[in-house]
């Protein structure tokens, strides 16, 4: 037995890129960044801020819901699975990117807000959860040329 889970609490680095594949299932990338305190050991050595960034992808409900919610700055907290894929560029060279295939979340903070109203223009009841069945989505050996990248 094994688990591929993945939970991250953090902001998003930009506003999604959706997209519309030919099989008709919405699909929503974006880069979210994850901070670690910067610190003082008891020696006086500073460490400093360490931030890593993840690349996101939903599908389906979950990327409508990013779609029209998402944006640069929103705190999200994300339950999903790593996957690692590859793709050969325009010059035929093998790149791999890391991803995160989001399962569900939920926006922190109260969502966006009406500049107009003051109101929270989506408030999340509970998690969106993606549906049972997915989209046959790439292997980690699958080859995709460098237009169909999504980041």
């Amino acid at each position: 037995m094994s688990v591929n889970k993945v939970i991250l609490l953090g902001n998003v680095g930009r506003d999604p890129d959706v997209r519309y594949p030919s099989q008709g299932q919405t699909v929503a990338t974006f880069p979210l960044a994850t901070s670690e305190r910067g610190y003082t050991t008891s020696t006086g050595v500073q460490v400093p801020e360490r931030t890593e960034w993840h690349n996101l992808v939903m599908w389906g409900r979950n990327a409508e819901v990013a779609e029209r919610y998402v944006r640069k700055g929103t705190r999200l907290y994300v339950e999903g699975k790593l996957r690692t894929r590859s793709y050969e560029d325009k010059n035929k060279i093998r790149k791999y990117v890391t991803e995160i295939i989001v399962d569900t979340f939920e926006m922190l903070g109260g969502g966006q807000r009406n500049d107009a109203t003051g109101e929270n223009s989506y408030t999340p009841q509970q998690p969106v959860q993606q549906p049972t069945q997915q989209p046959e989505q790439p292997h980690s050996n699958t080859t995709i040329q460098g237009d169909e990248v999504p980041f």
